[in-house]
């Protein structure tokens, strides 16, 4: 911002988004920090290039003034994005009451005695803001995308495929020792209600059960 006497002027760079065959605005805030009526000039070293609305006016005391300067669509960019171009705007003390129509250019004749102060301004490119990021592919918003090993700990099929089979592996030899345990508790039981049977029933029993076991070791 640029303190002068008469007015305050902010932005001292004038940014465009630069985009190709499109008309790009920007603004200027004067404010006048006197009693008196100040009068303003903006002039530019390409003309053909800018438009400057009101490229001359008057601010009134303790007021402030927009300027809107409009930049032509260009067809090609500038080498490196660099601009050249510089803008001046001029401002000097007015008769009271005086409006845009009583502004001519002996005002800010410096020669004719009058006070005029000067403000350079430059020209900056700047990117154009970028469109947000498409939503990848398979993910849902709020949800990561779906990846071979995904964070926080979680794994991908395979993975959990090779921990499932470990785990059984690890299950096998216990079922299998129950099953021994099973089969011992069905002999001991066997033994016992013999113990209890009469000879002759007994033996029946006890050939049959000899019978069934050898069949389920074949078997």
């Amino acid at each position: 911002m640029s303190t002068g006497e008469l007015l305050s002027i902010e932005p001292l760079e004038l940014k465009f988004p630069f985009e190709l065959k499109k008309q790009i605005s920007c603004s200027l805030l004067l404010s006048n920090k006197t009693d008196n009526y100040v009068a303003f000039k903006v002039k530019t070293t390409n003309p053909k290039k800018y438009c400057v609305r009101p490229n001359t006016g008057v601010v009134s005391p303790r007021s402030t003034c927009d300027v809107i300067v409009t930049m032509q669509a260009q067809k090609e960019a500038p080498p490196d994005m660099q601009c050249k171009d510089k803008f001046l705007l001029q401002s000097v003390k007015t008769n009271d009451g005086a409006t845009p129509k009583d502004i001519t250019p002996e005002v800010f004749n410096k020669e004719a005695g009058n006070v005029v102060e000067e403000c350079k301004l430059r020209v900056v490119y700047v990117s154009p803001p970028q469109p947000p990021s498409p939503v990848p592919e398979g993910s849902e918003e709020g949800s990561s995308p779906r990846g071979s090993v995904m964070e926080n700990g979680n794994v991908n099929g395979a993975e959990f495929s090779n921990a499932a089979k470990a785990f059984s592996e690890q299950l096998e030899p216990q079922e299998r020792s129950a099953e021994v345990n099973a089969t011992q508790t069905t002999d001991l039981f066997m033994c016992v209600h013999l113990c209890l049977i009469p000879y002759p029933v007994s033996e029946f029993f006890l050939f049959a059960f000899q019978k069934s076991v050898i069949t389920s070791v074949c078997s």
